[in-house]
């Protein structure tokens, strides 16, 4: 009987690691500070992201809106560091970038950014309705 009830006790406990770490699963996220676009890169300090996508870089302003893409750059599923997405047009000081994380679903090629404004193609990562981004100034 002693036997029984120790090995419920361990499959309750594997059960409860199992739904705790599910639970508490790094949430996809972009850490990003203001910084100088003078050498035609702009970084993200840390991404986490669900799945494999991308770092997408949009202009934006003061309405918060994504504007047309500057830049992007792959990203793994987890924890990515120092992810540097190369511009593909320039950005004054003081312009308002949002960096933000897309999906790699729904294009025709994996491992071409295949996004454009509005399309679903790699499209932005939404959760709870709200897109995974930070906005940052160029100095």
């Amino acid at each position: 009987m002693k036997m029984k009830t120790t090995l419920i006790a361990l499959a309750l406990s594997v059960t409860a690691t199992g739904v705790f770490a599910a639970a508490h699963a790094m949430a996809p996220s972009v850490e990003a500070a203001d910084q100088s676009v003078e050498n035609g890169v702009v970084s993200a300090d840390k991404i986490t992201a669900g799945e494999n996508g991308w770092l997408v870089v949009h202009r934006t302003d003061a309405e918060m809106a994504p504007g047309p893409v500057v830049g992007y750059a792959p990203l793994r599923k987890g924890e990515n560091m120092d992810v540097a997405a190369i511009l593909q047009e320039d950005v004054a000081s003081g312009d308002m970038l949002m960096l933000m994380v897309h999906s790699e679903a729904g294009g025709m090629k994996t491992g071409v950014f295949e996004y454009t404004l509005g399309a679903k193609e790699d499209g932005p990562i939404r959760i709870d309705d709200k897109l995974v981004m930070t906005v940052i100034t160029a100095k």
